[in-house]
């Protein structure tokens, strides 16, 4: 009996093996395809009105969130969201991306607005630390302001703005947009690999481009 256990344990390890070695390569193009977007997003972001208020917060900013498609429906938290990445702050460069998804009930987006590119400039050690312990909710309520670069404070302000400052893409047509209650949690799988290929170092040298 035992021998048997043994056995079906044994392989049912192959097979979860199997399965993991094989979603392997999906999710390595998974990340690429969000690393080229959120480069994109950030030269998006550099041709934007609001660039040069963002350019100056990015100098003594500890870090970076860049969700390059917030959109509706098909998350399995929340009824929006979108994946993003994480840079921090390394000296005059910026570190490894690691990946974080982000979810709420509802940003606000309007009718016929279905997608949006956010960049997040995060200026407290609190608000980094809470995003990177994993299960990080936004908003006033939860001891973390967040202030739009077009539409003013979800709470008080620090002299930096906020915990953390975001900037949206359209930022007349999103103005409306609403982060109290969001969560951001860790992509577990994606942050098992490594980041350190061609898109990463791209999009890394984009950001040392502008502080």
């Amino acid at each position: 009996m035992l021998k048997h256990i043994a056995r079906m344990a044994a392989a049912a390890a192959v097979v979860a093996g199997f399965a993991l070695t094989q979603s392997l390569p999906a999710r390595a193009d998974e990340m690429s395809e969000l690393l080229v977007d959120a480069n994109r997003t950030v030269n998006n972001l550099k041709h934007d009105p609001a660039f040069a208020t963002a350019k100056s917060m990015l100098q003594n900013a500890k870090a970076v969130y860049i969700v390059p498609k917030l959109v509706k429906g098909g998350f399995i938290f929340g009824a929006e969201g979108g994946d993003g990445v994480v840079l921090r702050r390394q000296g005059h460069g910026w570190s490894a991306p690691k990946f974080y998804t982000m979810g709420s009930a509802s940003f606000g987006l309007q009718a016929g607005l279905e997608q949006a590119q956010l960049v997040f400039i995060i200026n407290s050690d609190r608000a980094l630390s809470g995003i990177e312990h994993g299960n990080f909710k936004l908003g006033a309520g939860a001891g973390i302001t967040v202030v739009n670069l077009s539409s003013g404070a979800e709470g008080a302000t620090t002299a930096h703005g906020g915990d953390m400052v975001v900037w949206t893409s359209g930022s007349g047509a999103y103005a409306g947009l609403t982060f109290n209650g969001s969560v951001i949690k860790p992509d577990k799988s994606l942050n098992a690999l490594p980041a350190n290929g061609p898109d990463a170092k791209r999009l890394r040298a984009n950001l040392s481009s502008i502080w």
